[in-house]
């Protein structure tokens, strides 16, 4: 049974919207858990109108209070819920001292309503109200956020959902929109600053010479020290896993902490849709319900083939839909670990509030591997470019011949992967030998194909590059503003794109405006994406049909990452008599 938007919750919701900042110090967070009825208890906007208010709160977590940006005075900000085939306008009032805007991630609009300063817009100025006005042509899970400085890590991001015009193929009885995300009491600025100074800054876990002899029993168990030798002499770190940790990181379930434990009720036998989003700025989140099997509906807002699976990993700007049914009057614990095992956002699914699960402990950390080094898992010692003696270039990019004609080589660039290979269908990091299943790309199919069944004309290779301890990050060595050239396609073009993940980092990959279909060469079906998460060493491939027209941002969803440069523009243009984009 799908949800209504009930007359009471509307004026809650109106409520919320309206009192903007005045309701920040009551509600700081989503602080209103649990739904006694079919209707989360969450702030919710609707309608053909909607006014958002970009500003300042206070924010309370852990006991500790920061500041954030928010929208109407809540973080996240409020449940935007429209329905396919509106229209709507959105009146964005900011009352900030600098520019802000806001992105529709994953929505298919005109490109000069799909906020990003720069490039499709030219932001909102302090004191000034812009007003989005577009039509909703899709359904599914989504959220929005700021594409302006930093401000998305300090709370200025929320959920969006957009109900089918007709039913829908999933059949839930209740639901619960989930927006994972991380928080921080550092200002942005300060935090990338310290990212600049030493790329490791945040990592507690690194390589020490007690774990070189084995003194560490993690790392001496899970690398031989062959390996661990190999690492030392190339001074590159395999437990550099996420370049912000929970040394600094809060992890927020709706906007609550682990000891805040967000609660959603349901009653025993009833069908959940959860509605995850990672709305984090650098945080992968590996997510789980012990003892509740999960069955995957949607993946990025798009339909999918039920796959029932015990966890999954959403990298950044990801969503998924599950559906879970539990049978038994009790709770169960929702763990959203941290891809580097540093902490984790917890929440519960209890029949009542004030029920609780156990919390099972962090699990042990991993570190990176021969194949997370773009060596396809061949032994090192038969693979180029591989003299360790050399200092001729950093991290063990030895060999220029190694290096792609489309990749430019200086300071920013430390490592070409030296056989990177398709990970789409591996296990996740540090997920690779747990006992229960866990989601692959690969499993995914998508419930209606894919609307254009053309091959490809062309392919367009794009390396993603970075010097690690330096935190530079580009885009086949090139940073934004910095030389590098707009991807161009020929409106309507089916091409493929294939990213090269020449970095020992997951790279979130994401492009504005379309929707792709993923590569993966299962007989099921590509499933259909915006975002795909680009593993350590590996490829991934999709095939893209060009068919928005307009200037479109491209980029690592790492918010650090892209902040630093890993972006780029994306031109759709008509077909100019050559054949080519104009």
């Amino acid at each position: 049974m799908n949800q209504i938007i009930d007359r009471r919750s509307l004026l809650r919701a109106g409520a919320v919207g309206g009192a903007g900042l005045a309701c920040s110090s009551l509600f700081p967070a989503w602080a209103q858990t649990g739904s006694p009825g079919l209707i989360p208890q969450m702030p919710t906007l609707s309608g053909e109108d909607i006014r958002l208010t970009i500003g300042h709160s206070p924010f309370a977590v852990g006991g500790r209070t920061g500041h954030a940006i928010t929208v109407n005075g809540v973080l996240p900000a409020p449940l935007i819920r429209l329905r396919e085939g509106q229209n709507v306008r959105i009146h964005v009032e900011n009352t900030l001292d600098e520019d802000t805007s806001i992105h529709w991630h994953g929505l298919i609009l005109p490109f000069h309503m799909d906020g990003v300063p720069g490039i499709s817009f030219p932001g909102i100025l302090p004191k000034t109200t812009f007003t989005y006005e577009f039509p909703i042509v899709q359904n599914g899970t989504y959220w929005y956020h700021s594409h302006s400085g930093l401000q998305e890590q300090s709370g200025h991001y929320g959920p969006l959902v957009i109900d089918p015009a007709d039913a829908d193929p999933v059949a839930y009885d209740r639901e619960h929109v989930i927006v994972l995300s991380d928080w921080t009491f550092l200002h942005p600025h300060a935090l990338f600053g310290k990212l600049k100074q030493q790329g490791g800054y945040f990592n507690r876990q690194r390589q020490t010479f007690g774990g070189l002899i084995g003194g560490e029993e993690d790392l001496a168990r899970t690398m031989p020290l062959e390996e661990r030798v190999m690492w030392g002499e190339m001074r590159m770190d395999p437990a550099d896993i996420a370049d912000v940790t929970g040394t600094t990181y809060t992890f927020l379930v709706n906007g609550h902490g682990p000891r805040e434990n967000w609660t959603g009720l349901f009653r025993p036998g009833e069908r959940v849709r959860l509605r995850f989003i990672n709305a984090s700025a650098m945080t992968i989140f590996n997510v789980r319900i012990p003892g509740l099997p999960m069955t995957v509906v949607a993946a990025d807002g798009q339909n999918a083939r039920p796959v029932e699976t015990d966890e999954f990993q959403i990298s950044v700007a990801e969503t998924y839909d599950v559906v879970v049914t539990p049978t038994e009057d009790r709770a169960f614990t929702l763990v959203a670990e941290s891809i580097d095992r540093s902490g984790m956002g917890r929440a519960t699914l209890a029949p009542r509030m004030g029920m609780q699960a156990p919390v099972p402990p962090l699990r042990r950390k991993p570190v990176l591997g021969m194949k997370d080094m773009g060596m396809g898992g061949m032994d090192h010692g038969a693979m180029p470019g591989m003299d360790h003696g050399s200092t001729s270039m950093s991290h063990g990019m030895r060999d220029k011949s190694l290096v792609p004609d489309d990749v430019e080589v200086g300071v920013g660039v430390d490592m070409i992967a030296p056989m990177p290979v398709d990970r789409t269908g591996d296990r996740p990091l540090g997920l690779e030998d747990e006992p229960h299943r866990v989601l692959t790309y690969h499993d995914l199919a998508p419930l209606t194909p894919f609307h254009d069944k053309r091959q490809p004309t062309r392919s367009v290779d794009i390396h993603l590059t970075g010097n690690m301890e330096r935190f530079m990050w580009s885009f086949d060595g090139k940073k934004l503003n910095e030389g590098a050239e707009p991807i161009r396609f020929a409106r309507d073009e089916r091409v493929r794109v294939n990213l090269i993940n020449n970095s020992m980092m997951s790279h979130p990959i994401h492009i504005h405006g379309h929707f792709f279909e993923l590569v993966t060469g299962m007989p099921h079906g590509h499933p259909i994406k915006h975002t795909v998460n680009v593993m350590p060493g590996g490829k991934a491939s999709f095939d893209l049909t060009a068919d928005a027209p307009g200037d479109w941002a491209f980029h690592c969803h790492l918010l650090y990452h892209m902040h630093a440069g890993m972006m780029n523009v994306v031109k759709v243009r008509p077909m100019d008599d050559e054949g080519e984009a104009a």
